[in-house]
């Protein structure tokens, strides 16, 4: 549970972000109409329509987390997920770096794309944008992901990053409502947080894996260990299966 508020912690503040990556499109929207309610609709249907984006990517990495999970190596990716997020923050330039290089083949015609949707000037179109930017590289993005496959759960990723997506929407809907009226200085201070935010969520990961058996935090490691509950359950079943036999001889006395 903890992990989960975490993710949409991560999104909260993590959205000040967002601002310089996603704002200038939040800011340019085709929102039908200028009152209070038309653009809180169009501001929704962007934002859930980004939402659905990660919440499909929660499963498709979730499922790669329970794969390790049902392989016996979900410390081993829990610990790496949380090591990945630390390491993010050391390390910032390597990220942003091999994000830039690898991904402008996939980038530049989904920003044709989008740029083509903005004609539309319909809800549809508003929502359909934001399935799209939903896929744009973001290195908080990929923070989302890390976690989600840390999960270790398929489910439980996909939740992970439909609540990381939901922890951005206030502040997204804010920009449709008010344009860009947070200054600067303001998103600096909020965006020297998040650096320690993200640490904290990656030491709980580590922790995680490292089966320390603290409540809520580093649970022991039969409960991360499947392999041990599938032991113990096929050694009962088979105990109480002879148990039960038809073959047993009848001890009772006659």
């Amino acid at each position: 549970m903890e992990i989960l508020i975490s993710a949409f912690v991560l999104g909260l503040m993590g959205s000040f972000h967002c601002i310089g990556m996603c704002g200038p499109i939040a800011l340019t929207l085709p929102l039908r109409g200028k009152n209070f309610w038309q653009k809180t609709t169009g501001g929704l249907l962007y934002n859930i329509g980004r939402t659905i984006t990660y919440g499909v990517m929660g499963a498709f990495f979730g499922l790669i987390g329970q794969g390790f999970y049902l392989l016996g190596f979900q410390k081993t990716i829990s610990i790496t997920m949380g090591s990945f997020m630390i390491a993010s923050v050391l390390f910032p330039l390597l990220f942003k770096s091999r994000i830039r290089g690898n991904f402008e083949f996939f980038t530049s015609p989904l920003r044709r794309a989008i740029q083509r949707l903005f004609k539309m000037r319909s809800y549809l179109g508003l929502f359909l944008i934001g399935l799209l930017n939903g896929l744009l590289p973001c290195g908080l993005v990929y923070l989302a992901i890390a976690g989600a496959i840390g999960t270790g759960n398929f489910y439980s990723a996909i939740i992970f990053m439909i609540l990381f997506g939901l922890g951005t929407l206030p502040m997204m809907l804010i920009i449709n409502w008010l344009g860009n009226l947070i200054s600067n200085a303001i998103r600096n201070k909020i965006n020297k947080v998040v650096p320690y935010l993200i640490v904290i969520i990656g030491t709980v990961f580590i922790l995680r894996g490292l089966t320390l058996g603290i409540p809520f935090i580093s649970p022991p490691a039969e409960k991360m260990t499947p392999s041990l509950h599938v032991n113990k359950m096929t050694t009962e079943s088979a105990s109480d299966a002879v148990k039960h036999s038809c073959c047993q001889p009848d001890t009772k006395v006659k």
